[in-house]
């Protein structure tokens, strides 16, 4: 390690570029790795991952889906949810039956185990945004939510046109 690079010390998350300073795409990267650490650490000892908290969510609330379906909901891999799915009905959380036309097609479910686990973890995962939310008025996060949302909806914005026109 040179001189220079061991007496200069990173800023912390908040400060210059970690900060107000930064730019969106990294702050909305900083906070996800935030808060995925926040959940992971509340559902620790459920033995449950955020992907797979993710993924029972999806299953609840969208009951039914095939592997590739639920993929695109709770946003992983399609390899990265077989896996999840492999290891959730291993445990008992989830269990898959024939589509009733289309045979080929399995379907997933909670099991009253799943849904169980999922009441708990919803809990702890509420307690978490309630904490990110703790100092914002019911307005303030309605907006953030709002925003989020238009992110993740966001066609295409191209450089330099703030509405997306050409």
């Amino acid at each position: 390690m040179s001189k220079t690079s061991a007496a200069i010390t990173p800023p912390a998350a908040g400060e210059g570029k970690r900060g107000t300073e930064g730019h969106l795409g990294y702050l909305l990267r900083q906070a996800g790795n935030a808060h995925r650490a926040h959940v992971e650490q509340a559902l620790a000892d459920l033995q449950v991952t955020l992907p797979q908290f993710a993924v029972l969510t999806m299953l609840h609330a969208y009951p039914g889906h095939s592997n590739a379906d639920l993929a695109r909901l709770a946003l992983l891999t399609p390899q990265t949810l077989s896996v999840i799915v492999a290891n959730l009905e291993k445990n008992g959380m989830v269990s898959r039956h024939a589509h009733a036309v289309h045979g080929r097609i399995q379907q997933l479910s909670l099991t009253r185990e799943g849904g169980e686990l999922l009441a708990r973890a919803k809990v702890r995962v509420s307690a978490v945004e309630q904490t990110l939310t703790a100092d914002l008025s019911h307005d303030e996060e309605q907006a953030i939510r709002r925003w989020l949302v238009r992110v993740a909806t966001l066609r295409s914005l191209k450089p330099g046109h703030r509405d997306g026109s050409a």
